[in-house]
């Protein structure tokens, strides 16, 4: 079944899949605001142990909700780790498996994928993107074409590599929808832009249910944060960065509480992968960085906030990915999905709700990074990880998290068998070729 025939279809489908939810999804389905920072590390926060960097807002919402320790995305760079949250799949079903989408990309998201936006529409929800895309800049890839109602924000990195190529044009645009309202984009501005744009669309959707994308430009590259925060942390421009983006989440959360819909409102703040190399950024004394398939790229902070229903107060150990997003959104909300729809990652709703994961389910990862001489590739299953590199090196996550004591001797039946897994999601979600 295509995207296409799903979507002419859920009109009528929706009604009788909601009976099957109805027990645990209110009448009106809650309204998600999922806040995605760029290129945050693991220990880049408060409450996951940063010292020179304060977070009061952030460590609060982790107080009054829960926050998972072992939170993975599916890739450690922006385009493949932003297509697998977009769709639930392994980001080389989407022809996305590596590399970023610049400016000049003919390609994007594919159109007959199904997004986080599509699904909550088939619920009724008004759906809006702010901020960062990453998925594409031609017709059909674009937030609009993916089912967000509306859009405002940058499409692009705001680094050199990016904003070089519209120098003639007078600057990075700043879109709203389609129609450039203003430029050049100021980094410096950016996060204020979205904190206004995201308590204006709040403020104009109160009596629907809605689901919010704000997909934050900071702490990327130039991290540049706006006067108010300038100096205001001990680790520089990067930190003071993030100090506001920890502004930027207690106005969104302030803005909840006083309309009365923060008992109907999931939050969740994470990034899309971990700190770039050579910055201030923190992994907490994880192994790598973003573009590695080291923890220190892949494991970011993921906190969850939905008073009265997300447990308050919780610090949860269960494995999560970032593939989970789109089954365990779709889950929450009362959707229905495609019964033919491959996805890779799982409903783990009850996990959120502090009911625990679903029984008997080994949690496998495949990450992969770069082409040829450059490619990186682990497989992860439970708390056991294999970098498949020559020779293999097997790590326990349990009592090595920070991936330091090869483990592959005495484990050559494991060794095994995880590059075999490794080699079948391979091959399976890799639309192009990598060579070995």
């Amino acid at each position: 079944m295509t995207r296409l025939t799903f979507l002419t279809l859920v009109a009528t489908l929706v009604c009788t899949a909601a009976r099957s939810f109805a027990a645990e999804t209110p009448s009106r389905p809650p309204n998600i605001i999922f806040i995605l920072t760029d290129d945050l590390g693991y220990g880049d926060l408060g409450c996951y142990g940063a010292k020179d960097i304060n977070t009061p807002q952030l460590d609060r919402m982790a107080t009054e909700g829960t926050r998972f320790i072992d939170f993975s995305v599916a890739a450690a760079l922006c385009t493949p780790s932003r297509a697998a949250i977009m769709t639930g799949r392994y980001p080389g079903r989407s022809g996305l498996a590596t590399g970023v989408l610049r400016p000049d990309a003919a390609n994007g998201l594919p159109t007959e994928e199904l997004t986080l936006a599509e699904v909550a529409k088939t619920r009724g929800y008004v759906t809006g993107c702010i901020g960062k895309w990453h998925l594409g800049f031609v017709k059909g890839s674009r937030p609009m074409d993916q089912g967000f109602d509306s859009y405002y924000g940058v499409l692009h990195n705001l680094d050199k590599h990016e904003t070089v190529i519209f120098e003639k044009e007078g600057g990075m645009p700043v879109l709203r929808g389609d129609v450039v309202e203003k430029r050049p984009a100021i980094p410096s501005e950016m996060t204020g832009l979205y904190t206004a744009e995201a308590l204006k669309f709040i403020e104009t959707n109160k009596d629907k249910p809605f689901f919010l994308y704000l997909g934050h430009a900071m702490p990327h590259i130039p991290f540049e944060p706006s006067a108010r925060f300038n100096g205001q942390s001990f680790r520089g421009a990067y930190g003071d960065t993030v100090q506001e983006l920890d502004w930027s989440t207690g106005e969104i959360l302030e803005k909840l509480r006083a309309l009365g819909l923060a008992e109907n409102t999931l939050v969740i703040f994470t990034s899309d992968n971990g700190p770039e190399r050579k910055t201030p950024g923190s992994t907490a004394g994880l192994q790598g960085s973003k573009h590695t398939v080291h923890e220190g790229g892949l494991r970011v902070p993921f906190i969850l906030w939905w008073p009265g229903h997300v447990p308050a107060g919780r610090v949860s150990h269960d494995i999560i990915f970032s593939l989970d997003l789109l089954p365990t959104f779709a889950r929450l909300a009362g959707a229905s999905l495609p019964p033919d729809l491959k996805l890779d990652g799982l409903d783990v709703s009850q996990a959120w709700l502090g009911k625990g994961m679903p029984s008997n389910t080994p949690r496998t990862l495949y990450s992969l990074y770069g082409l040829n001489q450059r490619r990186l590739e682990s497989i992860r299953e439970g708390m056991w990880k294999l970098h498949l590199t020559e020779p293999p090196a097997l790590y326990d996550l349990d009592i090595d998290v920070g991936e330091t004591r090869d483990a592959s001797e005495g484990y050559s039946d494991l060794v095994e068998r995880l590059s075999k897994i490794a080699a079948k999601i391979r091959a399976e979600t890799v639309k192009t070729a990598v060579p070995r």
